[in-house]
Protein backbone atom coordinates (compact mmCIF):
# COMPACT_ATOMS: atom_id res chain seq x y z
CA UNK A 1 0.00 0.00 0.00
CA UNK A 2 1.51 3.51 -0.66
CA UNK A 3 1.31 5.77 2.70
CA UNK A 4 3.22 8.89 2.27
CA UNK A 5 4.18 11.53 4.64
CA UNK A 6 1.67 14.13 5.19
CA UNK A 7 -1.21 12.08 3.81
CA UNK A 8 -4.21 11.94 5.95
CA UNK A 9 -5.86 8.27 6.33
CA UNK A 10 -9.55 7.73 6.66
CA UNK A 11 -10.14 4.97 9.36
CA UNK A 12 -12.55 2.11 9.51
CA UNK A 13 -12.76 2.42 13.51
CA UNK A 14 -12.70 6.13 15.12
CA UNK A 15 -9.60 7.07 18.00
CA UNK A 16 -11.39 7.48 21.45
CA UNK A 17 -12.12 10.85 21.05
CA UNK A 18 -14.76 10.18 17.80
CA UNK A 19 -12.48 10.99 14.55
CA UNK A 20 -11.63 9.20 12.29
CA UNK A 21 -8.87 10.83 10.01
CA UNK A 22 -5.35 10.12 11.26
CA UNK A 23 -2.36 12.82 9.63
CA UNK A 24 0.90 10.30 8.44
CA UNK A 25 3.89 11.86 10.32
CA UNK A 26 6.54 8.77 9.35
CA UNK A 27 6.28 5.72 7.16
CA UNK A 28 8.38 2.54 7.32
CA UNK A 29 7.85 -0.77 9.93
CA UNK A 30 5.82 1.67 11.91
CA UNK A 31 3.49 4.29 11.26
CA UNK A 32 3.53 7.26 13.29
CA UNK A 33 0.34 8.85 13.30
CA UNK A 34 -1.39 12.14 14.75
CA UNK A 35 -5.12 12.12 15.27
CA UNK A 36 -6.16 15.86 13.74
CA UNK A 37 -8.95 15.65 16.35
CA UNK A 38 -7.19 15.56 19.74
CA UNK A 39 -3.92 15.63 18.41
CA UNK A 40 -2.49 12.61 20.10
CA UNK A 41 0.49 11.12 18.43
CA UNK A 42 1.09 7.61 18.51
CA UNK A 43 3.15 4.54 16.69
CA UNK A 44 1.25 1.64 14.89
CA UNK A 45 2.69 -1.33 13.38
CA UNK A 46 2.49 -0.91 9.63
CA UNK A 47 0.27 -4.48 9.12
CA UNK A 48 -2.25 -3.44 11.56
CA UNK A 49 -2.91 0.29 9.99
CA UNK A 50 -3.22 -1.16 6.33
CA UNK A 51 -6.20 -3.28 8.00
CA UNK A 52 -7.98 -0.13 8.99
CA UNK A 53 -7.19 2.40 6.40
CA UNK A 54 -10.56 3.01 4.62
CA UNK A 55 -9.54 6.39 2.33
CA UNK A 56 -6.33 8.01 1.23
CA UNK A 57 -6.02 11.37 0.89
CA UNK A 58 -3.25 13.27 -0.84
CA UNK A 59 -2.63 16.91 0.14
CA UNK A 60 -1.22 17.19 -3.60
CA UNK A 61 -4.40 15.97 -5.56
CA UNK A 62 -3.91 12.86 -6.78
Amino acid sequence: MDVRINDRLQMKKTHPCGSREMLVLRTGMDFRLRCTGCGREFLVPRLKIEKNIKKIIRQDGE
